[in-house]
């Protein structure tokens, strides 16, 4: 069965949709895990009393629980728009491939 030019090119454009989801599914995880991480660690600092130290380079330096419990917070914060963020392209993209993917369907049939 010929398709025409304009399918073909409709199906490497939801090839493309299908790749950048792929992407941005990748990201998401990236974020979701660094967030997780994050939250944990905020959750160690304000559950403790003792000293709190912070990684620098290849070395760990004793820092002021208060600065570092701020700076964490920030980082959740970010992470948490970062991931909205994320997901809104996410359902966007989806949203196109599913739009693209049922008119390249009605053709092909």
């Amino acid at each position: 069965m010929e398709m025409d030019q304009e399918t073909q090119a409709k199906i490497q454009e939801l090839q493309s949709y299908e790749q950048n989801l792929q992407a941005l599914l990748m990201q998401k995880q990236a974020f979701q895990m660094e967030l997780s991480e994050t939250e944990n660690a905020l959750k160690e600092i304000t559950s403790s009393n003792e000293d709190v130290f912070k990684i620098v380079g290849n070395i760990m330096i004793k820092s002021d629980k208060n600065k570092i419990e701020e700076d964490l917070r920030k980082k959740k914060d970010l992470m948490d728009l970062r991931l909205k963020s994320i997901e809104k392209q996410e359902a966007d993209l989806a949203k196109q491939a599913d739009e693209l993917k049922k008119e390249v369907m009605k053709k092909i049939k």
